[in-house]
């Protein structure tokens, strides 16, 4: 593991530790629920064979063996991320597959040493955490070479994605952010990028032009039922961070979060799963060399 960016290292420390406890346990509703942002951003940035591409915060590497897929034994696909559990578990299944274009970093972007030059950077939900995000694309841009793509899929606004915010709203009403906790949070969180102007800012302030973004909107499957929706959202998310940074005072009143949780949702449970409207950009930008 490089060195890691001092605004950095509670995030680091959450992702290599509970969330990603988190995220693998419910890794089966995860990964196939957003899904649907990839595939649209793939449409968009045309990974080409023959291309090398990083994939910026990869997690478990869903994204970075789809890439690789993409562009083919001569290309290569470089998965980076800062939980070093989720580069070796990523490793271990780029091996089981037989991926042999795929290398995992474990690294903070921010700072560590990306290698490249890469024609494409790619991130599905991995640069919303950074610390400094200007420093962090800076540094992405500075692996790209001259016209070299960026493509991002970030969350848009809370209001436009009902998984998380209805969970959000009700934890809020009983509990309160500790100011001071032993549990490390995500950063700043899955929203810092929602607002377009502030997101576009941030990508030209890194030194990157020709930015677009494209609002993507689907119907997100929460779980295969209501259970299984309540305890995501307990587990990620505001909602999680909260429960979890509360601690002892939140488990005292789960039963009482459970039921309103369950009323909060009820709405959206179909005879599939329960389904929530959610929403993304897709940011697109190109490094002028």
């Amino acid at each position: 593991m490089e060195p890691v960016a001092a605004d950095n290292e509670e995030a680091v420390e959450a992702w290599s530790g509970v969330l990603f406890d988190r995220w693998a346990e419910h890794r089966d509703v995860l990964a196939l629920s957003i899904r649907p942002f990839s595939d649209t951003a793939y449409e968009l940035c045309c990974p080409q064979p023959g291309e090398r591409v990083l994939d910026v915060g990869c997690g478990l590497g869903e994204t970075t063996l789809a890439l690789a897929e993409m562009v083919g034994a001569e290309g290569e696909v470089v998965g980076i991320d800062a939980g070093e559990r989720f580069t070796g578990a990523a490793a271990d299944e780029a091996a089981a597959a037989g991926a042999g274009n795929v290398a995992y970093i474990t690294g903070d972007v921010q700072v560590a040493d990306l290698g490249g030059p890469y024609d494409l950077a790619f991130s599905r939900f991995g640069t919303m955490f950074f610390g400094n995000p200007v420093a962090a694309l800076r540094n992405v841009r500075s692996s790209l070479r001259p016209g070299g793509r960026l493509c991002m899929v970030v969350w848009r606004n809370k209001l436009a994605n009902e998984w998380l915010h209805r969970g959000e709203l009700v934890v809020d009403k009983y509990l309160e952010r500790p100011e001071e906790t032993d549990e490390p949070t995500c950063g700043p969180g899955p929203f810092s990028m929602a607002n377009a102007d502030t997101t576009t800012d941030i990508v030209a302030a890194a030194g990157f032009d020709d930015i677009a973004l494209r609002r993507c909107d689907i119907d997100y499957l929460m779980g295969d039922d209501i259970d299984k929706a309540i305890e995501v959202v307990m587990a990620i998310g505001p909602a999680g961070e909260l429960i979890r940074l509360v601690g002892a005072d939140a488990e005292r009143i789960r039963p009482q979060l459970e039921a309103e949780l369950r009323d909060a949702y009820a709405d959206l449970v179909r005879d599939d799963g329960v389904w929530a409207p959610a929403s993304t950009w897709i940011v697109s930008a190109f490094n002028p060399g």
